[in-house]
């Protein structure tokens, strides 16, 4: 699976263009008075205008996977990243055989910079914005979250994640190069103490050569 659009909301298109452009290097594609949307590798994501809703999510960007520490140093000169078991700043997901690393955008959403040793993606430029792959995870919550995966696996042809198991609060769908992260309301946001909240998420993705699309109300 491959996710080629990302739709999210902000209360603010200004700060959210500059802390993407100036933070993460992102090229911003367009922009009007209602949204903006950037360029994230192969991945068209686009931030909607809100009023007052305060919408957190939680979302990842592939990196190639020799540039873990590079990229770790790149943006650590431009904004706080967050610790995962104090003082450790990188999470080694060893049964995905990933690392990755974590910190807020000036939304309060928490990105995830993951390097994902299973795929042939290393590159030898120097990392900067151009560097990132795609946006490679979206976080989905719900009151039950074991119905929503049999919904979704049912009606987008989607399976569980083989590296990472079923628990009753939290479900991983899709492949190596694309997830949908699905996790109980109110359960804390790994690695912070923020609750997970459902907010509106319009996603566009491959799946097998089929283009689909899925949109999640709050």
């Amino acid at each position: 699976m491959n996710i080629l659009e990302l739709e999210l909301l902000t209360d603010t298109l200004d700060e959210t263009e500059l802390f993407y452009n100036n933070v993460i290097g992102l090229k911003t594609i367009s922009k009007n008075n209602s949204s903006i949307s950037f360029e994230a590798g192969s991945t068209k994501l686009t931030f909607k205008l809100s009023e007052n809703l305060k919408p957190v999510y939680h979302f990842a960007f592939d990196i190639p996977n020799n540039k873990l520490q590079e990229a770790f140093a790149w943006i650590e000169k431009k904004t706080g990243i967050l610790d995962v078991v104090p003082p450790e700043k990188i999470a080694d997901f060893y049964n995905w055989n990933a690392k990755s690393f974590y910190f807020y955008d000036n939304n309060g959403n928490i990105l995830e910079f993951i390097a994902r040793f299973s795929l042939d993606n290393a590159s030898e430029k120097p990392f900067d914005g151009s560097s990132i792959v795609s946006v490679s995870e979206i976080g989905f919550v719900a009151k039950n979250v074991s119905q929503l995966s049999d919904e979704i696996c049912k009606k987008y042809d989607l399976s569980v994640f083989p590296k990472q198991p079923k628990l009753n609060k939290f479900i991983v769908l899709g492949t190596d190069t694309g997830l949908f992260i699905l996790v109980e309301e109110n359960r804390d946001w790994y690695p912070t103490h923020k609750k997970a909240k459902s907010f509106w998420t319009k996603v566009v993705f491959d799946n097998n050569g089929k283009t689909r699309k899925i949109e999640v109300s709050d």
